[in-house]
């Protein structure tokens, strides 16, 4: 029996290498027509390039784990590339080919730069190759830092048949691919190696290139049930789970247009958020005395560190661009100044941010019940709709969309304006700049429910139809961004 049990442990230990030598070997005999079969499914890997360009922005350092050539990894211009793969030969191919990068040879489970992290790292096609994912996921944590992105792209199992098919009639060449897991499993792997799944996709659902019909099926109808579910690819964006909080100054960004009942108030209402906290208002032209209220505020509370800031433009939008511009804490909050959010739910946001729960704190007026006439039928209908459309295009649940109150990091939002050219200035309430912005860039994005009321003094500046036509017209736009415009055949 003890013998039994060697021979078992010694086959245990020898069988990881043996897989390692044996997907070593095979692409080593594979690089030197690699070039040829990229060629011949040149669309697939356009299509992949320029959804992962979408989700790695360009002067990063960037990690790809089976990088192959490298073609991949030069197409993401990262400032530091590194490239790891098993194969020797496709090292040397890569280095050839791409002498400003860094190649070397590894298994993704092994990998180890001596300490260094990298701002994304990408698994490209990677998943059904490898021998031990929980291991290869431990390393892919050891290289992160705590705003690394993860980018996962594998094949959906259900076109297992296809690519048989396809291999056999020459289409695509044969390769061990032994992995054929769902996302869900991906995602299970992930929260064991100290990882989070942030975003969930799926994408190409034609992999040959047919003039005009690619493009219709890849940008239109594979963002529609059922036939998302029938794409190629499905596609993970992850993040280390946070281990500890941060202690955070925080500015309340607060943009007014007539809302002079509510200045004293809000003020008396505000909770001290930490040891370091100011109060940005943002005054929008008002026809009413908003700004002379909020200075005589200002100095009945010497103590408090209460600024004023004219809004140079118009719209909410413009008014909580000017009040971030002038904030100098490394937490902001937007808390909207007709009161309709209890100010003293503030702190709420604040530990949420700092213990890492989200990276864009987002409030949800839907989750507790209202008191009668702070939301009208109508406007909760097109809210509700406004939550699914958001969830269809970035991958990520929102309950609330356009609640105003939200908290995010000052590095974060830096990040958002940097990316801002991507959209362009599509959005002037500012919800959906920040909501689509930190999608975009894998943000995790978390609701946190507050209690909503109606406003005792003024009305609101909202306009249900015209405001709505152009929300509507916004979340058209950003589908467009998000799911359509990845596709067009001169995008690089």
């Amino acid at each position: 029996m003890a013998r039994a049990q060697e021979e078992a442990i010694a086959e245990n230990i020898v069988e990881p290498l043996d897989q390692y030598r044996a997907l070593a070997a095979f692409f080593d005999t594979f690089a030197p027509v690699e070039q040829r079969w990229r060629r011949r499914n040149r669309t697939y890997h356009a299509l992949v390039a320029r959804i992962m360009r979408f989700f790695v922005l360009p002067g990063a350092s960037v990690l790809e784990i089976g990088s192959g050539s490298g073609d991949l990894l030069a197409a993401l211009r990262p400032t530091h590339g590194v490239g790891i793969d098993v194969s020797e030969r496709m090292v040397q191919l890569a280095r050839e080919s791409h002498p400003e990068l860094d190649f070397f040879v590894a298994s993704g489970e092994e990998v180890d730069l001596d300490g260094q992290t990298f701002d994304y790292i990408v698994l490209s096609d990677l998943v059904p190759y490898v021998h031990d994912l929980l291991a290869l996921f431990d390393r892919v944590a050891a290289h992160s830092h705590s705003g690394t992105r993860i980018i996962i792209n594998s094949y959906n199992p259900l076109w297992r048949p296809a690519f048989t098919v396809a291999e056999w009639l020459r289409l695509r060449p044969r390769k061990p691919l032994k992995n054929w897991v769902s996302p869900e499993d991906v995602e299970n792997l992930l929260s064991l190696a100290g990882l989070e799944q942030v975003v969930l996709s799926r994408r190409i659902l034609m992999p040959k290139r047919i003039p005009l019909l690619s493009g219709m099926l890849n940008g239109v109808v594979a963002n529609l049930w059922p036939f998302q579910h029938f794409c190629v690819t499905w596609w993970i964006v992850a993040r280390p789970v946070p281990q500890t909080a941060d202690t955070l100054s925080t500015s309340v960004i607060c943009p007014c247009r007539n809302e002079q009942g509510h200045i004293a108030e809000l003020i008396r209402r505000l909770p001290t958020l930490g040891d370091d906290m100011d109060l940005v208002f943002v005054e929008g032209n008002s026809s009413d005395d908003t700004r002379g209220e909020i200075e005589r505020q200002i100095t009945l509370h010497p103590g408090r560190s209460i600024r004023l800031v004219d809004q140079p433009g118009v719209g909410k939008g413009d008014a909580v661009r000017a009040g971030f511009a002038a904030a100098r804490n490394d937490a902001l909050i937007i808390l909207d100044g007709d009161l309709s959010v209890r100010p003293e739910d503030l702190p709420k946001f604040s530990r949420a941010l700092a213990e890492g729960r989200g990276e864009l704190i987002n409030g949800s007026r839907l989750v507790y019940d209202m008191e009668p006439g702070a939301m009208r039928f109508l406007n909760m209908v097109g809210n509700r709709l406004f939550s699914r459309a958001f969830k269809a295009i970035t991958g990520q649940y929102v309950k609330d969309t356009l609640c105003g109150t939200k908290a995010l990091r000052r590095a974060d939002y830096d990040r958002i304006v940097a990316g801002r050219p991507y959209f362009g200035e599509f959005d002037p309430f500012g919800d959906f700049d920040l909501l689509f912005g930190a999608a975009r860039l894998g943000l995790k994005i978390v609701d946190l429910p507050v209690r909503y009321q109606p406003r005792t003094y003024g009305r609101t500046n909202i306009s249900r139809w015209s405001h709505g036509l152009l929300l509507l017209r916004m979340t058209f736009f950003a589908l467009w961004k998000f799911r359509a415009d990845i596709y067009r055949p001169n995008r690089r």
